[in-house]
């Protein structure tokens, strides 16, 4: 995980939740860890490491990540023990 994707997990883990991240930096994260991504239809995407998903829609026609997404992807997180 390089310099960018530490800024990225500590943005999803910083009190109050950014609405303002962008989802590119927060799948580049993701990937990074270890994440294995499956493409669904339209906006769908699913994340899966050590057993556990994690499915979303991503942003459009913006490209933030509400803060909704930002704690789905917190709770991810924390069930694959990364935090």
């Amino acid at each position: 995980m390089n310099a960018k994707h530490q800024k990225t997990l500590h943005a999803v883990f910083s009190d109050p939740i950014s609405g303002a991240l962008e989802w590119a930096r927060i799948e580049a994260m993701l990937l990074a860890i270890g994440c294995e991504m499956a493409e669904g239809s339209g906006s769908s995407v699913s994340f899966r490491k050590d057993g556990v998903m994690f499915h979303v829609h991503r942003p459009h026609p913006g490209k933030e990540a509400l803060r909704y997404r930002v704690r789905l992807v917190r709770d991810f997180l924390q069930q694959i023990k990364w935090a």
